[in-house]
């Protein structure tokens, strides 16, 4: 899985002989993703040296002179003004064998570091793609049961329709079989979820293909489990059936986790 959008690096001045290196050697193609970046802290074992900007000493001093006149304010000390960005500097005075000493073993922690971060990443990986494809087996058996019942349910709803019109015999006329015949024509057309689970079914193989693809393929299975959930919505309003409505709930349930789990892919 690939795509990443910004790429960052922080390298202190100490092992700046370093940065291009772990720039090149990370292109970020190990961690791929929206956002990579790398940060690297230095402890020092021996004070730096240290010197003075004379000039941006010079520059600050010169202002507060020229603002004295139209400020009322007491003048900066001295260590407030060392403190200021720019005006004390470290001096990086290394021998190039240090730097190159530096510089190498920076980038072969480096490289360890980037090893070892694409090894987690690929066991964290294979587990969820474990995961999401239960998940997906899960939505699988549903849609086949839900398909079960839904072959039930025009003869379902013909059974509904005679008893409720046998209660009412004594307050209606019989009605023909031929009337009785298109209302459970009327009542099943609308109660028909082939089309709904024709669709689920399709989403689901897509859904397989993605996961067997290996890219980066989050964005467009997130908008599949908006499809997927759609559909389980709309198998859920359009059942006749107590069981087809527990079989849809229990497909909302599934999909809602797949998308959980979906969030977590590039």
């Amino acid at each position: 899985m690939s795509g990443r959008r910004g790429q960052r690096a922080e390298i202190p001045k100490g092992v700046r002989a370093a940065g291009a290196g772990i720039a090149s050697m990370t292109g970020f193609a190990r961690t791929e993703g929206d956002e990579s970046g790398v940060s690297l802290s230095v402890t020092r074992t021996a004070p730096a040296a240290m010197r003075v900007n004379r000039d941006a000493l010079a520059q600050l001093v010169a202002l507060i002179n020229e603002l004295a006149g139209e400020l009322d304010a007491a003048p900066p000390r001295l260590d407030g003004l060392l403190a200021l960005r720019g005006v004390v500097e470290t001096i990086e005075d290394d021998k190039e064998t240090v730097i190159e000493q530096r510089r190498s073993a920076v980038l072969a922690g480096w490289e360890t570091a980037l090893d070892r971060l694409g090894a987690a990443r690929s066991e964290e990986g294979a587990r969820l793609a474990l995961l999401l494809q239960e998940q997906l087996d899960e939505t699988a058996a549903l849609v086949g049961a839900a398909q079960d019942c839904a072959a039930a349910q025009p003869e379902a709803i013909r059974e509904r329709l005679k008893a409720i019109l046998n209660n009412l015999a004594d307050l209606v006329p019989a009605l023909p079989e031929e009337r009785i015949a298109q209302e459970v024509a009327l009542l099943a057309a609308r109660a028909d979820v082939r089309e709904e689970l024709g669709r689920l079914r399709a989403h689901f193989e897509q859904a397989q293909d993605l996961l067997r693809k290996g890219e980066a393929v989050g964005r467009r299975l997130d908008f599949l489990c908006q499809e997927l959930n759609r559909e389980a919505n709309t198998l859920c309003s359009k059942s006749a059936d107590i069981e087809l409505t527990r079989i849809g709930l229990s497909l909302k349930a599934v999909i809602e986790q797949f998308r959980e789990q979906v969030q977590n892919i590039e």
